[in-house]
């Protein structure tokens, strides 16, 4: 993609794949679930996700699978309130964008 992904909306993106499971996720789901929508590394990933942790916006708790720790990542309230007002801000930037490629003025 030709477009840079922001700060903010990394953590967006974030916090929305986050959100889809109540019991969280771990690392690498995280990552390729982003993938899907925007060409990133693990290496930008995983400081996205200690950011939020700090900032309150996700809790991180360790689990057993195959023999080893692995680490989920689960949304807190406070990600909750901050992924709303990040799909709010999405819809009016979104909408701004669009207008201005079908030749319209921005409102």
């Amino acid at each position: 993609m030709v477009f840079n992904t922001g700060a903010a909306l990394l953590d967006a993106i974030v916090l929305a794949v986050v959100s889809r499971d109540q019991e969280g996720t771990y690392g690498y789901k995280i990552t390729q679930d982003v993938r899907r929508a925007i060409e990133v590394s693990e290496s930008t990933l995983y400081p996205v996700l200690r950011r939020l942790q700090k900032d309150g916006c996700l809790e991180v708790y360790d689990r057993q699978f195959d023999g080893r720790n692995r680490r989920y990542y689960k949304v807190t309230d406070k990600g909750l309130v901050q992924l709303g007002l990040y799909r709010k801000e999405w819809e009016t930037y979104s909408r701004m964008i669009n207008t201005l490629f079908e030749g319209g003025v921005s409102v």
